[in-house]
């Protein structure tokens, strides 16, 4: 075979291979409503054309379309002009480039994680699947636990808490899986004080829920959710402020203080869990760009600051935080209110923010190139506050 006759071969076959990949996706409009069976369920991405952060994730979501279809799943993935097909945007309560939701059964759950590929297929796994997975060895509890930082537990039998705590998961799925087992299942160090009992294993450890201190089960699951000390992202960090807990930040960036910041609150973290726990998160961010737009302005890196994401105001320390006596210093003092918080959502502040995402808002419409390959996302492209309709 001639090297010509070779070259066209071989560009065809990966024409046709690109092709393929591409069918896994499809291109979805307003008569999706009519046409969708009862028992089908959709992952979908609405776009708009103008949007870059849609265009970059493109190439990943019909890799997400090949995979599940090689993997013999039964989710059928699309995609949507959000701005062509209003209807069906409406119907999803589309509020947000890209917006990626599933539709199973009568509910329409959004996704909030990270745009990745693992992901958004983790995301399918959880909310495709059985509501509540039970375990019946310990081999599977094992398992669990070496796949997931956090596993929620129910113990015992069918029981009202048991009701609850389906009714929470069915809130909560598009978050963090559920599991049932019976006692013998859990290792023999696991105290339990009475049964049934819902039960989160996490940090090396394990907490019962206790609903005299703990309060509602699926408030308490949605603090509990989340590692005591972890590295945050912008999508972690928008979902640790619906829990209404703070979020004490190191703010990083390549120098040595960044390690000295970062130690820091995890030594705090670590040494002080019993006190700070049922208050606060404790983590550390890479780049400050986020964090920017939540203050509207420059943080200087690295950085130690304390966020109240229901509220979206900030702390910063009144002096510089060199040692661990300075760091509980700054976490006592926005506890007990001494330390000023900035920011808010105040009137003011909120003619501000809007003005300032309004901007934001443009220069993800209109950017330029450089913008748009960046693929970071902007405080404003994370306030979308519905997760699940019916």
């Amino acid at each position: 075979m001639s090297d010509k006759k070779t070259l066209v071969l071989s560009a065809f076959l990966l024409c046709a291979s690109v092709t393929s990949v591409w069918t896994f996706v499809e291109e979805l409009d307003d008569s999706l409503l009519d046409t969708r069976e009862e028992n089908d369920v959709w992952l979908i991405k609405f776009y708009a054309p103008w949007c870059s952060f849609c265009k970059q994730l493109d190439p990943v979501w019909h890799q997400i379309g090949s995979e599940l279809r090689s993997s013999g799943s039964h989710v059928n993935v699309g995609k949507c002009d959000a701005t062509a097909s209003l209807v069906l945007a409406k119907e999803f309560k589309v509020r947000g480039y890209p917006a990626i939701l599933m539709w199973k059964k009568d509910v329409k759950y959004n996704y909030l994680g990270a745009r990745t590929k693992e992901g958004i297929i983790e995301f399918v796994d959880r909310v495709s699947g059985p509501l509540i997975r039970p375990l019946t060895s310990m081999e599977l509890f094992q398992h669990a636990l070496s796949r997931h930082d956090v596993v929620f537990v129910y113990v015992g039998a069918s029981s009202p808490l048991k009701g609850v705590y389906s009714a929470a998961a069915q809130d909560l799925i598009i978050s963090t899986f559920f599991f049932s087992a019976s006692r013998d299942v859990l290792p023999k160090t696991v105290t339990l004080s009475s049964l049934p009992a819902v039960v989160v294993f996490k940090d090396g450890t394990y907490y019962s829920y206790n609903e005299v201190s703990d309060g509602e089960l699926k408030a308490w699951i949605n603090r509990e959710r989340f590692l005591n000390y972890m590295k945050v992202d912008s999508y972690t960090l928008y979902a640790m402020g619906e829990s209404g807990k703070l979020v004490l930040l190191a703010v990083l960036d390549d120098t040595q203080q960044s390690l000295r910041y970062k130690s820091l609150i995890q030594e705090v973290a670590q040494n002080y869990k019993d006190i700070y726990s049922r208050n606060i998160y404790f983590g550390f961010m890479e780049g400050n760009q986020y964090i920017n737009g939540l203050i509207m302005g420059e943080l200087s890196l690295p950085a130690i600051v304390m966020l109240n994401l229901s509220t979206d105001s900030y702390f910063l320390p009144l002096r510089p935080v060199d040692t661990e006596r300075h760091l509980l210093d700054f976490v006592d003092g926005v506890l007990d209110g001494s330390v000023q918080s900035q920011g808010g959502n105040t009137i003011t502040q909120q003619i501000r923010r809007l003005i300032y995402e309004s901007k934001a808002t443009l220069l993800a419409r209109f950017g330029s190139e450089d913008d748009e390959d960046d693929g970071k996302e902007s405080w404003c492209h994370r306030k979308i506050p519905n997760k699940k309709s019916d």
